[in-house]
């Protein structure tokens, strides 16, 4: 019930992912990161678990494709899609014998998309071209791959959950934007949102160390 895409941004280090869904917040579920590590998603009948499992697999030395390996030792992972993303390896997906409805997954060089009951096959790759093509900020492309994968059919059923993630050199991530139920274009309005925040999102950052050169935002009582 849900399309998704993990990614890595080799010029600044950044790992992000995005995701939608016909079930309510459905990125509080399914989609992680973690600074220097990667990204990972999890999905399909959702155990919230293996995301921040293969995070730590990585983050101990495995790549991605032996992280994902070890993961498939787990019970009911016939039933999940998985996918993982590092600094340097090939992403990684993996979709097990009882995932649901129409499935399909794409890997390019820094990202993966993947999906299961959609519209059409073509979702994922729609999305990865969409990544690929476009330039500027990894919250951006993530972005515009969500934005293409919705164009190109998107789930079967409508779509009403959807969130945007991305990690810098903070523990923290520097975009949690998140739409945990929309009745209508989840993804547009979570566009819509990145774009508001994306000109201030150094600021927040700049606030977090050092509140000193932090800008004000001209909210009252915020000097």
């Amino acid at each position: 019930m849900t399309f998704s895409i993990i990614a890595r941004c080799p010029a600044t280090g950044q790992f992000g992912a995005a995701v939608a869904s016909s079930s309510p917040a459905v990125a509080s579920r399914c989609i992680r990161g973690r600074k220097g590590v990667g990204a990972a998603a999890s999905q399909n009948i959702t155990d919230p678990d293996l995301g921040l499992l293969a995070l730590d697999l990585m983050a101990s030395g495995l790549t991605p494709e032996r992280a994902l390996a070890e993961l498939q030792k787990r019970p009911h992972i016939e039933y999940r899609q998985l996918m993982a993303i590092d600094a340097h390896n090939p992403p990684v997906v993996f979709t097990g014998a009882k995932a649901l409805g129409t499935l399909a997954s794409v890997v390019g060089t820094h990202a993966a998309c993947a999906g299961n009951m959609l519209a059409t096959r073509e979702v994922p790759q729609a999305m990865l071209s969409a990544f690929e093509q476009t330039e500027g900020a990894l919250a951006e492309r993530l972005m515009q791959a969500m934005l293409a994968g919705q164009a190109a059919g998107g789930e079967e059923g409508p779509v009403h959950s959807a969130g945007l993630l991305v990690y810098d050199a903070q523990n923290w991530p520097v975009v949690d934007l998140r739409l945990d139920w929309v009745e209508n274009d989840p993804v547009e309005a979570l566009h819509a949102a990145w774009q508001v925040y994306a000109p201030q999102l150094k600021d927040y950052v700049k606030r977090a160390l050092d509140p000193r050169a932090a800008p004000s935002f001209g909210v009252p009582g915020n000097l």
